[in-house]
């Protein structure tokens, strides 16, 4: 078994990084493959840019960069063969690259760095090669430490990039980043400083790209509606969808509808409850179980077929592999994938056929709980809000967004949450609100003390709800508004929203319940410095520092 290395969750081995098998579950050969993936598309970059300079772009490379990029995100895609035919088929769409500034009499783009003149040999060949240009290949932490930080960024990007894309949106500045941001990662002569720019930079796009998923969502499906959603199960046989991808829902529904066959969702697709576009379905039930983690019993009991849309899925058990379908970008060994067919639709017709054969899913819990809190929906309740906070009722705003996970350390976050005054309200969006979002903990005026704006792609609301709050009681700063910011982060999404959020200038962001094992000890004092970014410590002396702060 070849070495890895690779620290951009938060699960990362003993906080430092994984080097065996990842925390994850991917082996170390598609820990390695991802690796010279990602140093092939740096290469085809600094072709594409150099392209760029001279007029010329290609939609191809622009759709196979984020495609892939999404591949490398944690708990996305865990099938050796996948990352070696990306690969290779990166490689030729790098000579086609060299073909073109070739014929434009570019030659001085034919010279440059190694990762854009690289060949393949065997798979074994490229596996030896992936050794050679990993994380560690970057010797100085602190210049190791910025690379990471803009590299997890742009996969974050790319997450949203790609969704927006699915549903016909593009944003041509955000492309042209992510070309311009890979390449300088090789770029030996950045300093320190010119990286922490790109980085910052690199927020500045993601605001852009959250934006326009946020367009593309509600554009297509309509803004989110208050919802109560039902957790229970009903008495048909059911198929299970996670992930996030709301075009793959829509697929599934229509597919379908009338067979007898009902729809769950799971973990980040419950949101799409809040949908009008998917509401007039009468056989989208409700959702079932909870946070991605818990998969593994979760999709035992359900009973009927899984369909994983996006990153997530953990490896999975005999209970359920043969039940289990995966698509898109992602995959694992051994489970049935459905790829997209002509004009990029998807024909689920295996997975209604096995549904038809199975139980009903075996009830968890029964009840309901409430979502659909986006900026839409909070803006037109904005002046309960105001009066709310005006006249003291509510006194403070608590955003906890991001991620859940394993980690017994998180059940921090539901301790915090009840433990929380009755004049505070949550803002949430991310499978982070897997951890209170059950907790009864009331209303304020009429206004849920859990507001729940959708998957960790609408992080984009809680920033819009900032902004307007702002606006409404007319501060000069947002920082001035009654919001702490105590968020839990997982994997590279979350390393988007962070930056975005640095790059609209708020301060104080306590982050857990690790710090990011990429940033070093002279990055993360930077981040302290000038950010006030932190950790987080005991639920007492957080919630003491965040009551005094107001």
């Amino acid at each position: 078994m070849s070495e890895m290395f690779c620290f951009q969750c938060q699960e990362a081995a003993k906080g430092s990084g994984c080097t065996i098998q990842g925390v994850c579950g991917k082996t170390s050969e598609v820990a390695n493959l991802q690796d010279l993936l990602l140093y092939t598309l740096k290469g085809i970059s600094i072709f594409a840019q150099r392209g760029r300079g001279l007029g010329i772009t290609d939609p191809a490379t622009e759709k196979f960069i984020t495609g892939s990029m999404f591949a490398t995100i944690t708990n996305a895609n865990f099938t050796p063969e996948h990352f070696t035919a990306r690969i290779r088929e990166g490689l030729a769409l790098r000579d086609q690259w060299r073909n073109r500034l070739d014929s434009a009499g570019a030659e001085a783009a034919l010279s440059g760095h190694d990762a854009a003149l690289w060949t393949a040999g065997t798979d074994e060949d490229l596996l030896l090669k992936a050794q050679e240009v990993g994380v560690l290949a970057t010797e100085h932490e602190d210049i190791r430490s910025l690379r990471e930080l803009l590299t997890y960024g742009l996969k974050g990007m790319a997450a949203y990039m790609e969704h927006a894309a699915v549903l016909g949106y593009v944003e041509p500045d955000a492309q042209a980043f992510m070309e311009k941001g890979l390449a300088s990662v090789l770029d030996d002569t950045l300093s320190g400083d010119e990286l922490t720019a790109l980085v910052l930079e690199c927020g500045k796009m993601g605001v852009a790209v959250m934006a326009l998923l946020d367009r593309a969502n509600t554009s297509t499906y309509g803004n989110p509606e208050i919802t109560k959603v039902n957790i229970g199960v009903g008495t048909r046989p059911g198929i299970l969808i996670s992930g996030h991808d709301l075009k793959d829902m829509e697929s599934l529904l229509k597919q379908t509808e009338g067979t007898g066959v009902d729809v769950y969702t799971h973990s980040e697709m419950l949101p799409a409850h809040y949908y009008p576009a998917f509401k007039k379905y009468s056989h989208f039930v409700g959702n079932y179980g909870n946070a991605w983690w818990k998969q593994n019993e979760e999709f035992a009991s359900f009973n009927g077929p899984i369909l994983m849309t996006t990153n997530c899925i953990v490896p999975p058990k005999d209970s359920y592999i043969n039940r289990l379908y995966t698509t898109g970008h992602t995959g694992f060994p051994g489970v049935q994938h459905i790829a997209a067919g002509e004009n990029e639709e998807k024909d689920f017709t295996a997975i209604i056929e096995q549904a038809k054969n199975c139980e009903p899913p075996t009830e968890l819990e029964t009840g309901e709980i409430v979502g659909g809190f986006a900026h839409a929906a909070v803006m037109s309740v904005a002046d309960q809000v105001v009066e709310a906070v005006q006249s003291g009722a509510i006194k403070q705003f608590f955003v906890m967004a991001g991620c859940d996970g394993r980690m017994k350390s998180r059940n921090y976050y539901t301790d915090f949450a009840a433990e929380l005054p009755g004049d505070t309200v949550i803002l949430t969006a991310g499978c982070a609100k897997y951890k209170y979002n059950k907790l009864a903990l009331g209303e304020i005026g009429g206004i849920p003390r859990v507001l729940d704006a959708g998957q960790c792609n609408d992080s984009y609301s809680l920033v819009v709800i900032a902004m307007k709050l702002k606006e409404v009681f007319g501060l000069a700063d947002i920082n001035d508004l009654p919001i702490a910011y105590n968020i839990a982060w997982y994997e590279q999404k979350a390393v988007i929203v962070l930056l975005a959020l640095l790059h609209l200038g708020v301060k104080n962001i306590h982050l857990g319940p690790t710090l990011p094992a990429f940033l070093s000890p002279n990055v993360a004092k930077v981040l302290v410095d000038t950010f006030g970014i932190s950790g987080i410590t005991t639920v007492k002396e957080d919630m003491e520092h965040f009551i005094a702060a107001v």
